[in-house]
């Protein structure tokens, strides 16, 4: 498997955090899309997608739930 690297832009550092979130205009309430992002960038992306009411939870990245 391939190392989880931060989703910011042009961020290549390891992701250590997954921000869970959907646009309820787009998806069904249950699903979720991910998110990673490294400790520099956790707060500036969940403020981004808090902004637009997307974001539904932050947790440590474990591989498995990114399998869901």
């Amino acid at each position: 498997m391939d190392p989880l690297i931060c989703s910011a832009k042009g961020c290549r550092a390891p992701a250590t955090w997954q921000l869970r979130w959907n646009n309820p205009k787009l998806h069904t309430p249950d699903r979720r899309k991910i998110w990673l992002a490294c400790d520099t960038h956790r707060t500036t992306l969940g403020d981004f997608l808090t902004a637009r009411g997307f974001l539904r939870d932050v947790t440590p990245v474990d591989a498995a739930t990114l399998e869901e």
